[in-house]
């Protein structure tokens, strides 16, 4: 693998996002034009991104990229990359070799949901609650979709430093006595409760069949959105105090990472998920458990917390990173393979 200092990237580009369930593709052509989205793949259909890449995009289009900027769901160790949601296993040095690329760059997922929230415009984003974004202070992104995503951004020696983890992963319990009554329900890895146990997809129905379990009942929804449709509705007891403990515990861990980085440009909630559960995070539980973190409770109060609303954000992110690379201090080494 070779590496170097460069941070140019030659156009074409590819650009791509890469999660649990779906995969986002769009190529840069040059500097200024607007780049070429593709159609959504869903990684189950495909037995590797490799082929997913050559007939979701490289089939459609005549133009070849000469490189690649993928964000992927997962720790980024090695040449092999196995994605954390998805059997799908990333190996930069095959795509080198079968794709007619001279470049690969890989990142963490939500590097580039924090790239993307280093430029959001007022449009693509919704404010929950008070606070007031400090220009230049770090910012964290956290996303709840097939995972939880979790990362940070910091501003340094003028440039914006994503700073990709696995947050999402860290201990979540109760703290009254209806989640007491709950949590022993909740599903387990290993025996213990991550916040990604509750704040995902699979998440929001492990709680809602722990909270049916609690209360003696049979669920009888099957899957995460028939919870939030009818939690939202209010059509069903559990599904609605599901959603509202989910806001809560989103409130918890959200606020967890503001104290975390210091983040007083924001926190920003991206993915599907905030977006259809909005009504239910502009209602008390979710800013109350933000803010609840005495003894620093005044501090919390002042921080801000967004739904991002920009139906492409990790794309758009990546974009800018790859059109001013300069811009961000991304680091490269044993990330990016070269021909």
């Amino acid at each position: 693998m070779a590496r170097s200092s460069d941070e140019h990237f030659s156009f074409p580009i590819l650009i791509g996002d890469i999660g649990g369930t779906n995969a986002r593709f769009s190529i840069i052509t040059d500097q200024h034009t607007t780049p070429r989205d593709f159609p959504i793949i869903q990684t189950a259909n495909y037995a590797t991104i490799d082929e997913a890449i050559q007939a979701g995009v490289l089939d459609k289009t005549s133009v070849q990229p000469v490189s690649a900027i993928l964000a992927v769901a997962g720790p980024i160790r090695g040449d092999e990359i196995p994605l954390t949601n998805c059997p799908w296993v990333v190996k930069p040095l095959d795509m080198l070799a079968n794709l007619g690329l001279s470049d690969v760059m890989i990142v963490n997922d939500f590097e580039a949901q924090a790239l993307a929230i280093a430029s959001l415009g007022d449009e693509d984003q919704i404010q929950i609650g008070r606070g007031e974004s400090l220009q230049g202070h770090s910012k964290v992104v956290l996303g709840p979709g097939t995972g939880l995503g979790v990362a940070g951004l910091v501003h340094a020696r003028h440039a914006w430093i994503p700073v990709p983890g696995e947050g999402g992963h860290v201990d979540l319990g109760p703290r009254s006595d209806r989640e007491n009554e709950i949590f022993p329900h909740i599903e387990r890895i290993e025996g213990r409760v991550s916040a990604e146990q509750i704040l995902c997809g699979r998440g929001l129905l492990n709680l809602y069949r722990a909270i049916c379990a609690a209360d003696g009942v049979a669920p009888i929804l099957t899957d995460p959105a028939e919870v939030s449709t009818s939690g939202l509705a209010n059509e069903n007891k559990a599904a609605a105090e599901a959603i509202r403990l989910f806001s809560t515990y989103l409130g918890r861990v959200a606020g967890d990472m503001a104290l975390v980085f210091m983040a007083r440009g924001g926190v920003y909630l991206a993915g599907g998920i905030p977006q259809k559960i909005l009504p239910a995070l502009k209602g008390p539980e979710f800013r109350a458990a933000f803010e609840d973190k005495a003894p620093h409770g005044s501090l919390m109060q002042s921080i801000p917390t967004f739904v991002v609303t920009h139906p492409l954000a990790a794309l758009a992110g990546l974009s800018s990173y790859a059109r001013m690379p300069g811009r961000f201090g991304v680091a490269t080494e044993g990330r990016r393979w070269r021909k």
